[in-house]
């Protein structure tokens, strides 16, 4: 039991067609919530922390509580950066104990992220931590990242060949038409199969990153909606989707914005139907339940990743 790359996880997922979840925490409820649905499922896990919930919960928190979940529970956890903006930041976490960070330098000119990747994979290599980077650019919104949809850029198969052979990098997330946030799609969600195909060709051995996977179910936005919510029209990608690409080296998927509707609407249920309630664990604890049961669909049902520790 420790905290782990992912370096044994996405060689066991290239060889055998599924995906490991990569889930955002921001607090107690929602790591235990993960952690007990990947003891239930025994399947490899990936708890990662945006720049948002480093400024919310704080770093040393965040490690004590995965920490924590570590010893509770026997579980291995990769603990990764999500959407590191530049080295030092990757380099803190690195220090830090995180054994996975990501250099997201996909806003910058090719080869300006090609320099900022290749600097942060020598520190953590020689520290012991692992790297992903991104390629392309995603619409849409979460945290400090904002893309606007005409910004968007898909990724370009030759160059993330010539990206991952210049960078040594260890993943690399590609942009195939998914995105951030709740808000994603005008009409039907549809991605990009032949181009992540062509780039799976090309850099077989590299495992590859499907940034805004979540599937956005509509019964979570309806519950929210129904106890004083507003989320007209939020749209995700269609669950079968998500298993499909990882027949095509897909190896993790990053999975945020489901989580916080599946607890949102439990908490918002809990407090409409208790409204004389004051007590944080007794609409907390219905929350953390609604995250375990969303993780295990995910994991059982979406990823495919049941049964792979």
């Amino acid at each position: 039991m420790a905290l782990v790359t992912t370096r044994e996880m996405f060689d066991k997922a290239l060889k055998s067609d599924y995906a490991v979840g990569a889930f955002n925490v921001n607090n107690m409820e929602i790591i235990q919530g993960i952690v007990e649905a990947a003891c239930e499922e025994n399947a490899p896990l990936i708890l990662q922390v945006s720049a948002g919930a480093r400024k919310y919960a704080k770093p040393a928190y965040l490690l004590k509580l995965v920490e924590a979940a570590i010893i509770d529970t026997g579980v291995d956890i990769c603990l990764h950066l999500d959407h590191g903006e530049d080295f030092d930041i990757c380099r803190k976490c690195v220090d830090d104990g995180f054994t996975s960070v990501m250099i997201d330098g996909s806003k910058h000119p090719f080869e300006e992220n090609i320099r900022m990747t290749k600097e942060v994979v020598e520190y953590a290599h020689a520290h012991g931590a692992v790297v992903e980077a991104e390629l392309g650019k995603l619409a849409g919104i979460e945290d400090a990242v904002s893309v606007d949809a005409r910004d968007a850029t898909f990724t370009v198969p030759e160059e993330a060949a010539e990206f991952v052979e210049k960078t040594g990098v260890d993943s690399l997330a590609v942009a195939i038409g998914t995105s951030h946030g709740a808000y994603k799609f005008k009409g039907k969600p549809e991605l990009d199969f032949e181009r992540l195909k062509e780039i799976h060709k090309l850099i077989p051995d590299t495992p590859l990153v499907l940034h805004g996977a979540s599937t956005v179910l509509p019964e979570f936005v309806e519950l929210c909606n129904e106890y004083g919510g507003n989320i007209p029209g939020a749209q995700g990608v269609p669950e079968d989707m998500i298993r499909e690409a990882a027949r095509y080296g897909v190896c993790k998927v990053n999975i945020d914005t489901d989580l916080r509707l599946a607890m949102t609407a439990q908490v918002r249920k809990y407090l409409a139907e208790n409204p004389g309630e004051f007590d944080p664990r007794k609409y907390l604890g219905p929350g953390r339940d609604a995250i375990r049961d969303m993780v295990v669909h995910k994991i059982r049902d979406v990823l495919g990743a049941s049964g792979r520790r």
